[in-house]
C-alpha cells in the first residue's frame, strides 16, 4: 500500500516547476552531448520539389544517424532516470521522516505506475486497459488483414516485418526506448506531481499532454534544414509541427485517461508502443485498395471507434488506483 496524504502536498506553481523541468530535462538532455547533437551545412539552401527531402552532405548530423540516435537514447534514459530520482526525492520529503526508504520507494514506485506484485484481480484490470487501442485500429487491422501484412500472415515475416522493430536502430528508438522513457516522463513523473498538488482529473487528462505536444517542437529545425532552408521548407516544418503538436497532444489525453484510470504505467505504454507501429489509420487507403471491401471496412472503423469509446469507459478501471479510486474505496487520495 503507497502512502497517500488527506490532501495536496505541494502547491501548484512547484508542480508546474517540476513540469518544465522534466521536459526541458528530457529534450536537453538531447542537445548535451556533441554526438546527440544534429549539424547542418550552413551554406546548404536549394529549391526542392515539394515534399522531397534533399541530399545528406557528408559532414552533416541528421537525427536518423546511428550513432545520433545511440546517443540520443543514451541521454533520454539518463534523464528519465533524474526525472524518476526527483520524483523520490520529493517523495522522501513529504513522508513522515520515521518511515523506513523502502516504504517511500515503494511509495514512489506505485505513483509512477509501476505495480511490483499483482494478484490475479489485478492482473486482469490491466490487461483490458491495454486492449483499448487496438480496438480503436479494428478498422486499421482489417486493411492489414486484408493485406495478408498481420503476424504470420502471407506477407508478414520476421526479417522484414519484426527485424526493423527490434533490432535496428529507427526501431529500437520509435518503438521501443521512445515509448518507454516519454511514457515515464511525461505520463508517471509529471502526472504524479500533478496528483501531489491536487490538480483535478480533467486538467491532468487534458492540459498535461500539452508539455508532451511542445516536447517534439524541436523536430522542426531538422526538417527546416532538410527540406532546403527555404520559405518552402519553412512552411513544410511549420504544417509538420503543428500536425505533430496536434496528434502527440490528442495521443496524451488517451495515454493520461489511461495511467489515471489504470494506476500503472503498462496500458499508456503499451499504447504508445502500438500505436507507433500502426501509425495513423489510412481509410482511403484501404478502400481504394480492396473497394469489393468498402462496405465491410467502413462498418470495422465505425465499430472500432465505438468499441473505443466503450471500452475507455468500461475497460480502464482499476479498483486500486491511486490516482482514480473507485467510489466507496477508501484508498486516500493524494
Amino acid at each position: 500500500m503507497p502512502v497517500v496524504f488527506p490532501g495536496p502536498t505541494i502547491s501548484l506553481n512547484t508542480a508546474h516547476a517540476f513540469a518544465a523541468f522534466f521536459t526541458l530535462s528530457y529534450v536537453g538532455s538531447l542537445y548535451i552531448s556533441r554526438n546527440a547533437r544534429l549539424s547542418f551545412k550552413k551554406e546548404v539552401k536549394v529549391d526542392l520539389r515539394d515534399g522531397e527531402s534533399r541530399e545528406k552532405k557528408r559532414d552533416e548530423r541528421w537525427r536518423d544517424d546511428p550513432d545520433v540516435i545511440r546517443a540520443r537514447l543514451v541521454a533520454a534514459s539518463l534523464s528519465t532516470v533524474v526525472s524518476c530520482l526527483t520524483v523520490l526525492v520529493l517523495m522522501r520529503s513529504l513522508v513522515p521522516g520515521y518511515l523506513p526508504f523502502v516504504v517511500v520507494l515503494e511509495s514512489t514506485l506505485a505513483r509512477l505506475g509501476f505495480t511490483l506484485e499483482f494478484n490475479d484481480q489485478q492482473r486482469f484490470s490491466i490487461v483490458w486497459p491495454c486492449l483499448v487501442a487496438p480496438i480503436l485500429y479494428l478498422g486499421p487491422l482489417f486493411g492489414c488483414y486484408l493485406a495478408s501484412s498481420l503476424p504470420f500472415q502471407q506477407r508478414w515475416s520476421w526479417r522484414g516485418s519484426a527485424a526493423p522493430i527490434v533490432m535496428t536502430w529507427m526501431g529500437l528508438r520509435n518503438y521501443i526506448m521512445g515509448p518507454i522513457t516519454e511514457e515515464i516522463v511525461f505520463r508517471a513523473c509529471i502526472l504524479s506531481v500533478y496528483h501531489m498538488a491536487g490538480v483535478s482529473h480533467a486538467k491532468m487528462i487534458f492540459l498535461t499532454p500539452f508539455t508532451f505536444g511542445a516536447a517534439h517542437i524541436h523536430h522542426a529545425w531538422e526538417t527546416y534544414n532538410r527540406y532546403g532552408r527555404n520559405m518552402s521548407a519553412l512552411q513544410h516544418a511549420l504544417i509538420g509541427t503543428l500536425f505533430q503538436l496536434t496528434y502527440t497532444s490528442l495521443f496524451g489525453f488517451h495515454c493520461a485517461f489511461l495511467f489515471l484510470r489504470s494506476g500503472s504505467i503498462l496500458p499508456s505504454l503499451t499504447s504508445h508502443v502500438f500505436c507507433n507501429i500502426m501509425g495513423l489509420p489510412r481509410f482511403r487507403e484501404d478502400v481504394l485498395r480492396y473497394p469489393q471491401w468498402h462496405y465491410i471496412i467502413r462498418t470495422m472503423y465505425w465499430m472500432g471507434i465505438a468499441g473505443y469509446i466503450y471500452t475507455m469507459i468500461h475497460w480502464t478501471q482499476a479498483p486500486d488506483s491511486l490516482y482514480w479510486p473507485v467510489p466507496g474505496l477508501k484508498l486516500g487520495r493524494y
